[in-house]
């Protein structure tokens, strides 16, 4: 194959969009993060206010609106807003990362030719980080397709002056748009990236000549143009209000403290590599020799400098999360591609002694990650409801022997086919997990029960819903925008002051305290079911029953 035509893009997208579609529907809003989107979503629609984003009563000041912009456009064209169809608010995340993996390709067939470019965006469809946020409706999947476009349009440009070429306008328009909607996903983040690659270029290569092809002169205006009116709009509704949280509390605050609990030192997301990246982890690992000894080569040099500042970046703030890095790893992927399909047939172990060591003990963590998501599925259904679901088997009886047989290929030095049968591994293990075990993991997923149960019993279309031992935003998705997240005295002060619609759920840990509560009021309550079960954010069983006021 001397090219990648059309054909091989389109039927490499149809690949990714299916392996990517189990789950949409099937998997519940995953708390905490998801079904606040979600939910601040729907109630943009509801609402008809397209500029101050909301949780319940609360604002939402984390970022610009553009992902809900997008999960709302989503939710309206398929008219499910009244159904809380969770899947409808994860097409945007959907056409994301399909589009991200075909664009992988692209880069990499134009670096280092198709094979390089198809195996690469293999590696990165089946990465575990990207196959959870790809299937989630939060802002990471359609960030990373921003990068992307952003690196894309660098990169046409930065080969242009290589190749003594014109680049097109379009190429700076691509360019500066992608930046700009960016700046509507996450703000001033996309810009690390964004800038980042041409600064860490300009230091290396000591000439910024290229850069006048992007026609900064005006571009920066492109880019503002975009983000500017909702800026100026929320900064109005808000009464500034955005700006003070958005950028001094959630963005600075970020870069000097560990918010939510999330505060690492460095060499964090290096660690978390191993799993977050796998299969890839690995190859990754085997082709730093390759990227080192190639490392002023022009293809190589443009993928650090994509890499090396957003990576430092990210290790140094505070904060950490898995998903920061994220917009590296087609880079990355595209490194450990080249550099397995520029190996000889039979790889070589390291000459020295450490680095056999180093390398066999992270071959010996990739392949228990292996075998632990391997089993994870028919495990956890036994150990969370002594389940055994016969379908559920078929995800360590198909995924097992592929790392198996993938860690005898890399023993014996046959990298290619080791990547190969891992990339295998890896979509029978996410396929699967999601069509046989998530539909049938009922002991993690309350607050779907909880919703059923409560619209079994719900006595008005606008019952209110009090819940005092489980507050996790995925309720309030679920049951209502009207889900009061309080404490037992409130949930009973609630029902009292509501009796024609009002409904309490409360876990029996709490009931001595809210039936105390209840009998000062005077006000007896029926019970009309229990949900038990983990709730996965926290740790701690729960049985929670639904009641509401005692009818005469």
């Amino acid at each position: 194959m001397t090219r990648l035509t059309m054909r091989h893009y389109v039927l490499l997208a149809l690949c990714t969009f299916l392996i990517f579609l189990p789950g949409r529907a099937s998997l519940p809003p995953l708390d905490r993060d998801e079904p606040r989107y979600m939910e601040a979503s729907a109630q943009m629609l509801r609402s008809g206010d397209f500029i101050d984003v909301r949780f319940q009563d609360r604002p939402r000041y984390l970022q610009p609106a553009g992902i809900y912009w997008l999960e709302a456009a989503s939710v309206a064209a398929t008219g499910t807003l009244r159904r809380h169809a969770v899947w409808a608010y994860r097409i945007p995340s959907l056409i994301a990362v399909t589009a991200a993996v075909t664009l992988t390709a692209w880069i990499g067939a134009t670096l280092f030719g198709p094979a390089s470019g198809l195996l690469a965006a293999g590696l990165l469809a089946v990465a575990v980080l990207v196959t959870a946020e790809g299937r989630m409706a939060t802002i990471d999947t359609t960030l990373l397709l921003a990068v992307l476009l952003a690196e894309t349009a660098l990169l046409r440009a930065w080969l242009d002056r290589d190749r003594d070429r014109l680049t097109p306008l379009a190429t700076a328009l691509l360019y500066w748009g992608a930046l700009g909607a960016g700046l509507m996903l996450k703000g001033p983040v996309v810009l690390i990236p964004g800038f980042g690659t041409p600064l860490a270029l300009a230091l290396v290569e000591r000439r910024t000549d290229w850069w006048r092809r992007l026609r900064p002169a005006w571009g920066w205006a492109l880019m503002l143009a975009i983000v500017l009116p909702w800026c100026i709009a929320i900064g109005v509704v808000s009464h500034g209000d955005f700006f003070a949280r958005a950028v001094g509390n959630n963005f600075l605050g970020k870069v000097a403290s560990g918010q939510q609990a999330h505060g690492l030192p460095p060499g964090y997301h290096l660690a978390v590599f191993a799993i977050a990246f796998w299969p890839g982890s690995l190859f990754a690992a085997m082709a730093l020799p390759y990227v080192w000894a190639r490392r002023r080569t022009p293809s190589v040099r443009f993928l650090l400098c994509w890499i090396v500042p957003h990576w430092l970046v990210f290790e140094a703030i505070a904060t950490k999360l898995p998903h920061y890095v994220l917009p590296t790893y087609p880079a990355i992927a595209l490194l450990t591609a080249a550099a397995i399909m520029a190996m000889p047939h039979r790889w070589s172990w390291p000459a020295a002694r450490w680095g056999k060591i180093v390398l066999a003990v992270y071959g010996g963590l990739w392949f228990a990650i292996g075998v632990a998501l391997s089993l994870a599925g028919p495990v956890l259904l036994w150990r969370l409801q002594h389940q055994v679901v016969p379908a559920a088997l078929i995800v360590p009886v198909g995924a097992l022997p592929l790392v198996v047989a993938a860690a005898w290929f890399v023993i014996g030095g046959h990298v290619l086919r080791a990547a190969m049968t891992s990339i295998a591994a890896a979509a029978i293990i996410h396929v699967g997990l999601f069509l046989t075990v998530i539909p049938n993991l009922q002991a993690i997923w309350l607050s779907p029960r909880l919703a059923a149960l409560v619209d079994d019993y719900r006595p008005c279309p606008d019952t209110i819903v009090a819940s005092a031992s489980f507050s996790e935003p995925s309720l309030v998705f679920l049951v209502g925008q009207n889900t009061a997240l309080v404490g037992p005295a409130g949930a009973a002060d609630l029902l009292r002051d509501n009796r024609a619609c009002g409904l309490a759920l409360v876990d029996r840990r709490d009931e001595p305290a809210f039936r105390a509560r209840l009998r000062q009021d005077g006000l007896d309550v029926t019970e009309f079911g229990r949900v038990a079960g983990l709730n996965y954010s926290t740790g701690k069983h729960l049985d929670i029953g639904l009641f509401g006021p005692a009818t005469p």
